[in-house]
């Protein structure tokens, strides 16, 4: 097949890499410890641990474009403040 329309290039491929092996993780660890029970953070709403994977992945693009329009194309440090978003998803949602 042929890609190139795609404008694959080495991050590109890396993130959805990444994404491919976070869903696949999650899933595994749904079917070692099915349910995950369910708790209700700081929101108020009940939440799973799909549905704060899918907040980390989703907050996480909103800091990636965000840095990307106030900062500039070097995005380590948005994949650091990204990291630590997640952390408290996980933590306290």
């Amino acid at each position: 097949m042929d890609f190139s329309w795609m404008a694959w290039t080495t991050p590109t491929a890396i993130f959805f890499c990444v994404i491919a092996l976070l869903l696949l993780s999650m899933a595994l660890w749904e079917r070692v410890s099915p349910g995950g029970s369910p708790r209700r953070g700081i929101l108020g709403l009940e939440t799973t641990r799909g549905d704060r994977l899918f907040l980390s992945l989703l907050g996480a693009a909103f800091i990636h474009l965000a840095w990307l329009g106030l900062v500039g194309p070097n995005l380590w440090q948005a994949l650091g403040v990204s990291a630590i978003y997640a952390f408290f998803v996980f933590r306290f949602v």
